[in-house]
């Protein structure tokens, strides 16, 4: 098992003092390669429970177990667990300081205390997992296009070598040919690595086409937790949450009410194509 989180809590004070709850409560269990996704509304405690995952912030109330280890045990080494449990903030490119790509890129692995050789080795193996050109390799980041900065801020990430990686928004701010090229990346990554993916994402598209089990936070709360297309089904609840479906789900359950029989059980727009062929030959006799 990779982390645990034993009735976690996060408090904090608010502007008049008052202690309030930012994260209540939250049992969960995630097992080694899993991609899950995590969806809310702003303001629903996602961002510090991403932040408890790899201790940049710390739980008020309950435990968190990293393979079978307590995070907050006076020996546990907090500096290694941000090396295993990578987390790559929104608008990452934002954070670029370093005069080259590649010295950017070693930022990370040099922060370990790794050897130089390990440095070296690791970030230049970053750097091909990410796809980039290696003209660039020396190239001021800053001069790069938004997608290719996003992939060096991964890439840097990458090359500490995470067993968990936590991308928040990963393609806010891209154009649709930077979003799935992200994505994309995200996804070979996953399947390559093996490693733990945690994406949090605003968009239900993404959610249903790249995740495997999707985690709902509201009012600081966990109150979903499954397969995308158990969760898609939950339509109200997730409404009551701020939440919406899949657009192309959204749809077929329109034609299912106007009277068109219709699976409307699709979540992604290649399922939705199929349900739609079968509706039409259904009808076509």
């Amino acid at each position: 098992m990779s982390i645990i989180l034993d009735h976690v809590s996060f408090q904090h004070q608010d502007e008049k003092g008052t202690d309030s709850y930012t994260l209540r409560d939250i049992n969960l269990s995630i097992s080694d390669g899993e991609f899950i996704g995590v969806i809310g509304h702003t303001g629903s405690g996602k961002s510090t429970f991403l932040q408890l995952l790899n201790g940049l912030e710390t739980a008020t109330e309950g435990t968190i177990y990293f393979n079978g280890q307590d995070i907050y045990d006076e020996d546990f080494d907090k500096k290694a667990l941000r090396g295993k449990v990578g987390f790559v903030f929104q608008y990452p490119e934002h954070q670029l300081f370093e005069s080259t790509v590649i010295k950017d890129i070693k930022f990370g692995p040099k922060n370990l205390g790794l050897p130089k050789l390990e440095v070296d080795l690791r970030s230049f193996q970053a750097f091909k997992d990410v796809g980039l050109p290696e003209e660039i390799l020396d190239a001021s980041p800053f001069e790069l296009s938004g997608g290719q900065k996003r992939k060096v801020a991964i890439a840097g990430v990458l090359a500490m070598e995470p067993e968990v990686l936590i991308l928040d928004e990963p393609t806010a701010g891209l154009d649709p040919a930077g979003r799935e090229e992200i994505l994309a990346l995200i996804k070979k990554l996953h399947e390559e690595k093996k490693c733990t993916i945690i994406l949090v994402s605003h968009s239900m598209e993404d959610v249903a086409n790249y995740v495997e089990r999707v985690l709902v936070i509201h009012d600081g709360e966990l109150r979903m937790d499954g397969a995308p297309r158990e969760i898609f089904e939950r339509e109200e609840e997730l409404n009551e949450f701020g939440l919406a479906i899949p657009k192309v789900t959204s749809v077929l359950r329109k034609l299912k009410k106007l009277g068109i029989d219709i699976d409307t059980s699709a979540i992604t727009v290649k399922e939705a194509k199929e349900a739609i062929i079968n509706s039409y030959s259904k009808r076509m006799g």
